[in-house]
């Protein structure tokens, strides 16, 4: 028998047929920069975080082919807070698709809780701490660049391995600093050595001295910095004023960035080991985008590896809009499209995004020059290895992602 469906019936299909037609073929994007641009990781994130997406979206090409692509930013003063009402601002009442880099990984674990709520997607690529692949994981987060465990396995292990077997660490006292002293620590202990103590400090600290004391005292071979940015070029520069290294005692610096380098200088800096996935002399390729942001940079620094992060995890978000022929504007559906396409790069190269949300490839450890060995401005490190991607971040099976076990 034949039905008759009625004229409101008809136009109600017809209108949901050309909405779900325009979203298919929605060609817009918009991207949040939430980062810190007036404290103490505004050197390492920052304007230059901003910068790396206004690149990636210009060396995409989308806009020539009629994309509408918006890159804003804001500063989350380094506050939870002020990062979630921010994060809400955007997603309610600005229809941002895209919430990336978020430094602090108290702030970054705020606002990942936000982009899932709002089934936004959330780029992160300046946060340490490990959980957003774990604990925290969520389907709308990826976790670009570097993490703790990397760190961790980086530049502990080494140091452990060349002898370095008893650790006295100086750590910030947040969310990445705790959840690094807590990763270094089982990579120590795996490798024989041992921890005799720790001293934790506060966020944006001007005086070490008290800390420094400790960590002396303890007489351990190898101090280790569980701080970034502000904090660790506060902290080294205060360290020759009590003999350190005239007293045998080795510093590892667990998270530090050639920004970071350039503040000290390679008289303070010299000899130090670190662990990255990005330095702007690798190759051809790193060298021509990295002179590209120079020149654009009002402090004309190289980038460090969160701004390559950025810029990376950018381009391959575009690549899959222009993949699935348009912006459906639904958060885990994205990262599930860029999970699904390997990652290819002129800065990182080949990798792959986990089921967790972990982007993993090589990383790095390098040696800071000494001021004989460098040729010019920003040629900071030689490298002493490299770690392969299925080494450097955590394994999935140790991974305690809910993700994991669908």
């Amino acid at each position: 028998m034949n039905r008759r469906i009625s004229s409101p019936m008809l136009a109600a299909a017809f209108a949901l047929s050309a909405v779900t037609g325009a979203f298919a073929q929605d060609k817009t994007a918009k991207i949040g920069v939430l980062t810190d641009m007036s404290g103490v990781y505004s050197d390492v994130t920052g304007a230059g975080s901003v910068l790396a997406v206004q690149m990636a979206v210009e060396d995409s090409g989308l806009t020539a082919k009629g994309w509408k692509i918006e890159v804003i930013s804001r500063d989350h003063q380094n506050k939870p807070d002020v990062g979630v009402a921010i994060a809400r601002q955007w997603l309610d009442v600005d229809k941002v698709d895209v919430i990336a880099d978020v430094p602090t990984s108290s702030v970054s674990l705020a606002v990942n809780n936000v982009a899932k709520e709002k089934n936004a997607v959330y780029l992160n690529a300046s946060a340490g701490t490990s959980a957003l692949t774990n604990s925290e994981c969520t389907p709308n987060t990826i976790h670009w660049t570097y993490d703790t465990y990397m760190l961790a396995y980086g530049t502990g292990s080494a140091v452990t391995k060349a002898g370095g077997d008893t650790w006295f660490f100086l750590t910030a006292d947040y969310t990445f600093g705790h959840t690094l002293e807590r990763d270094t620590t089982a990579v120590i202990k795996a490798n024989g050595g041992k921890v005799l103590g720790s001293v934790r400090h506060p966020l944006n600290t001007s005086d070490f001295s008290s800390y420094i004391l400790q960590a002396q005292a303890s007489k351990a071979k190898v101090i280790g910095l569980a701080n970034a940015g502000g904090d660790l070029v506060n902290v080294l520069k205060q360290m020759p004023d009590f003999g350190i290294a005239a007293g045998g005692q080795k510093v590892a610096s667990l998270l530090m960035f050639i920004n970071d380098v350039h503040s000290l200088g390679l008289e303070v800096a010299q000899g130090l080991n670190l662990t990255e996935t990005f330095y702007w002399d690798m190759n051809e390729q790193t060298r021509a985008f990295s002179k590209r942001f120079s020149e654009r940079m009002a402090s004309k620094a190289m980038p460090n590896m969160m701004h390559a992060g950025m810029y990376s995890a950018t381009i391959h978000y575009l690549k899959v809009l222009e993949q699935e022929g348009g912006n459906s504007h639904d958060g885990a559906k994205v990262v599930a499209a860029m999970k699904a396409m390997p990652t290819d790069d002129p800065l990182f190269g080949k990798g792959l995004i986990q089921p967790n949300g972990r982007w993993i490839h090589p990383a790095y450890l390098f040696e800071v020059k000494k001021p004989s060995e460098s040729k010019g401005p920003w040629d900071y490190y030689k490298l002493v290895a490299t770690i392969p991607a299925e080494q450097a971040f955590t394994p999935l099976e140790k991974s305690t992602c809910y993700l994991l076990k669908k």
